[in-house]
């Protein structure tokens, strides 16, 4: 399967760049046309996964600290002209050249390759096709590699040509971080050795990575190649005889290491040892296509028609930022991928959308990424206590070592301001790392995870709930102040002194749901296991009470019989969204137009995204019925409905994550404008919707959550303590799915949906039968080895029965 682009526009060619980045879970790098440098139009960049950079920028008369993904030098660059015999030479060729008359950028999904095809036609009836393939090996993670084939058609000549190791470069890829340092890379050193191997070593100036990379190139016909270098660059020339019968080929196989590997080894030297003893293209390429034939065969979600061509484009781009080899890293999800700067490369609760995918696919690589934030577990606990909390306080954005590292200032690119940034105030981030916890564990079954790092992150989480809530004798409810929902536009109540609202009902409810999940995981840990827990802690009886009473006792805030997404919102004024959209059309981001015109979002009953509806993304309505419960409060359809279409009609969806919570929401309760979302989240980076954020990195969040979307929303997988439970949400535009999973040490699972009818494949193994939940609370199994067929309820239909 295929992903293409068949004509040049200079308009979109970021996009393109970004939507076809090649990666491997370690290291990845945009779809850039070789021939360009950075520009208005080209961004060439690779990206390593945690090499990050602190920089000090002046902002005003204010100087920020902002930690950033590094942009590592560019190992891609080829130049090259046409010397025709008895002609004078050529201009330098790239795809803004005049004479293009034909351009194909070809994604192959399936084998993990790029394809770029040009063919240039000059005045004088002289043509050169081009044509470039591209990997980034998934089978070995430090290796890269770009063939380059140049076929003349007319003339005879030479091809001169430019292999070119580019460390000139900077962070620019993001138009609103341009008044910011930049320039992450210092102490460059570059070579050429004797066997057509380029290097190049460098080190990030405040972290102190040490980069290395090396490029061997090799040519064919064989040539005569002169090497030179500059401080930062290193260049190797040839000329290569070329003619109708005789096409010329470049192969640039590049390697790179950092101080971030382990054994730890000098970077340049294992580089330049590497490229020097890799294996030639057509070796690399077969290689490489197994691997990823391999994890398509664990990751695949098979599902028909132009749906189905999206969603692979969604996987692949999951699979090449968070890959097998991740499992072997000390990294978090990147909510923009490998793939461009925005976000500066920073861990936000992106992972909430993610890992469900990975879980059921890939459960080390999920396991690895829960790593990443137990690691960090020490300065989420430092965090927690400068905030006058105990347990821990995990930041809104995180980069490598766990501290905050959210902007203190953020720009308004329509009116030019600079203004203060609240947004760390998201406590709930807290709430998607442990129901990720939660779900690993009932999806694996592992308990070694559980009772050790799961187990004191789902705790932490949990004592800072217990102590960051706080007594209302008037409301007879603990309340959470001060925080700000994902939302996102309101961050202080209209003319407060501070920023910061009350009992954000997600907040809220996830706080609780929180704490009821580590009191049942405590009870269930050995009792040495939980002692020491509790020593390391600080917990006594009464703290264990305490959070029993907070579980139970949690404020939810209503208004005109729907559920607040906050204390007041129904008290604020209503937005005269026909008036806006009249005059801006687009208002996904109402706050900046607000802002630029003196306003606030905080006046109005707007919102950014998906905020009390996220409620249902999480929680299917029995489970939300059940947190209710357990509240104290009422919850039935009828109030869940209301709840819906009052948001519905109050969110402009300035995020991509909206679209995906909505869809799943409005699929689960079969609402007719249910598709409309869902092909939304589908379209959000193919097409850009945000105008021009996708060529600064894909959205991974959004992403990973059409997956889940079907997974979890259409196919309704869950995993539950009592076997995985199926229930599927029949969508006229998902008629039919496939897909393999693991569950409690099962790996190739196989389940076909189809309407009506649900199959299950399981795996011959040593573990014994799969236990399945099906509709109306039937419970089957499938034995290891064995195949069954379960006809699925319809409307007016009764419980599911074998076929």
């Amino acid at each position: 399967m295929r992903w293409e682009y068949h004509h040049y526009d200079p308009k979109t060619e970021r996009l393109v760049e970004a939507l076809c980045t090649l990666g491997n879970g370690r290291f990845a790098t945009r779809a850039a046309a070789p021939e360009c440098t950075a520009d208005a139009v080209h961004y060439p960049a690779t990206y390593l996964a945690g090499c990050h950079n602190r920089l000090a920028s002046a902002v005003g008369a204010r100087t920020v600290d902002n930690e950033d993904l590094v942009r590592l030098p560019d190992w891609t660059a080829l130049r090259y002209r046409c010397l025709p015999d008895g002609a004078p030479p050529g201009d330098w060729l790239t795809p803004d050249h005049p004479t293009l008359r034909h351009y194909l950028v070809s994604l192959d999904l399936r084998a993990g390759t790029l394809t770029r095809r040009m063919l240039f036609h000059d005045a004088d009836g002289r043509r050169l096709a081009v044509t470039h393939t591209r990997l980034v090996h998934m089978g070995d993670p430090h290796l890269a590699a770009q063939r380059t084939v140049f076929r003349a058609y007319g003339w005879t000549g030479r091809i001169d040509v430019a292999a070119v190791l580019d460390g000139d470069v900077t962070n620019l890829g993001v138009d609103r971080y341009r008044a910011l340092a930049g320039n992450h890379l210092v102490g460059h050193r570059a070579g050429v050795e004797g066997e057509g191997t380029a290097w190049l070593a460098c080190t990030t100036s405040d972290s102190r990575i040490r980069i290395g990379l090396a490029v061997r190139t090799s040519a064919r016909p064989l040539a005569t190649v002169d090497g030179s270098c500059t401080e930062a660059t290193a260049t190797q020339r040839s000329a290569l005889p070329i003619g109708p019968a005789r096409p010329a080929v470049v192969v640039k196989t590049a390697a790179l290491f950092s101080s971030l590997d382990r054994p730890l080894a000098d970077p340049a030297h294992s580089s330049t040892a590497y490229a020097g003893r890799a294996p030639d293209f057509p070796t690399l390429l077969a290689s490489h296509r197994a691997a990823w034939q391999r994890i398509w065969s664990e990751g695949e979600l098979q599902v028909p028609g132009e749906t189905g061509r999206i969603l692979r484009l969604h996987a692949f781009h999951v699979l090449q930022t968070l890959s097998p080899h991740t499992a072997e890293l000390d990294v978090g999800v990147p909510a923009r991928g490998l793939h461009g700067e925005a976000y500066r490369g920073h861990v936000f609760w992106d992972e909430l959308f993610v890992l469900p995918y990975l879980t059921l696919h890939f459960p080390e690589t999920a396991r690895a990424l829960l790593m990443y934030r137990h690691r960090r577990l020490p300065a989420a606990r430092r965090a927690a206590r400068r905030a006058g909390a105990r347990g821990a306080m995990f930041p809104w954005q995180s980069g490598s070592s766990g501290e905050e590292e959210t902007q203190l200032l953020h720009l308004n690119p329509r009116s030019g301001r600079w203004l203060p940034d609240h947004s760390h105030l998201q406590r709930h981030v807290n709430s998607a790392v442990a129901w990720n916890v939660w779900q690993y564990g009932l999806a694996t079954g592992d308990t070694g995870f559980m009772h050790g790092p799961g187990a004191e992150l789902l705790l932490n989480t949990a004592h800072f709930w217990a102590t960051t809530a706080t007594w209302d004798t008037g409301l007879g409810h603990y309340r959470i102040r001060g925080v700000v929902g994902p939302d996102e536009y309101h961050d202080a109540y209209p003319d407060a002194a501070g920023p910061g609202i009350d009992d954000n009902a997600y907040t809220n409810i996830t706080a609780a749901w929180t704490l009821t999940r580590a009191l049942e995981l405590h009870a269930a840990l050995p009792a040495a296991r939980r002692a020491e827990l509790r020593a390391r802690l600080g917990l006594g009886a009464d703290d264990l009470g305490g959070w029993e009473d907070v579980s139970r006792l949690m404020h939810v805030p209503f208004h005109r019989g729907v559920i607040s997404q906050f204390h007041g919102y129904g008290d604020l004024a209503e937005l005269d969204w026909d008036a806006y959209r009249s005059r801006y059309h687009d208002i996904r981001r109402l706050d900046r137009i607000l802002e630029a015109e003196g306003d606030t979002p905080n006046r109005y009953q707007a919102s950014k995204q998906a905020d009390t509806l996220m409620l249902g993304h999480l929680f299917r309505p029995a489970e939300l019925a059940g947190l209710f419960a357990r509240l104290g409060y009422a919850f039935d359809d009828a109030l869940w409905e209301r709840t819906v279409a009052y948001y519905l009609r109050r969110t402009c969806h300035g995020s991509t994550l909206s679209s995906v919570v909505h869809g799943r929401v409005l699929a689960l309760r079969q609402g007719p404008d249910a598709w409309r979302y869902c092909r939304e989240a589908l379209l959000g980076d193919v097409t850009d919707v945000q105008g021009g954020t996708t060529g600064e990195g894909i959205h991974l969040g959004a992403m990973a959550g059409t997956l889940d979307l079907v997974e979890r929303g259409v196919v309704g997988l869950q995993p539950g303590t009592d076997g995985l439970h199926v229930d599927p949400v029949p969508l006229s535009e998902v008629p039919g799915s496939a897909l393999s999973l693991c569950y409690l040490g099962h790996r190739g699972i196989r389940i076909l949906f189809r309407p009506g009818r649900l199959g299950v494949r399981v795996p011959p193994s040593l573990l014994g039968p799969v236990p399945l939940i099906l509709p109306g609370d039937r419970r089957e199994q499938v034995p290891a080895g064995g195949e069954r067929w379960f006809r699925l309820p319809g409307p007016g239909l009764g419980p599911s029965a074998a076929a």
